[in-house]
């Protein structure tokens, strides 16, 4: 690889606010806001909208189309009679 190309990979906090969900792992992504961490480490955080504590797939509350009801309803209007 060649040297003093590549982004620094480094510790950093992804954080919810909506859930209070944050989790630490290792990144390239650069933010200017900090956190104190539980380790009382300092690392960057970076806010996210959704993550696995938020998103309705992972917590269960995603909602079940009903394809064949609005298939139904399509051709009781618009098919042919």
């Amino acid at each position: 690889m060649k040297k003093d190309i590549h982004p620094d990979y480094r510790p950093v906090v992804f954080r919810d606010p909506g859930a209070g969900f944050a989790f630490l792992t290792r990144s390239t992504v650069t933010s200017g806001k900090t956190v104190v961490w539980e380790d009382g480490n300092t690392y960057p955080v970076v806010d996210v909208d959704v993550s696995s504590a938020s998103h309705p797939f992972y917590t269960g509350r995603n909602r079940v189309m009903d394809t064949a009801g609005r298939v139904e309803r399509f051709n009781q209007r618009y098919g042919r009679s």
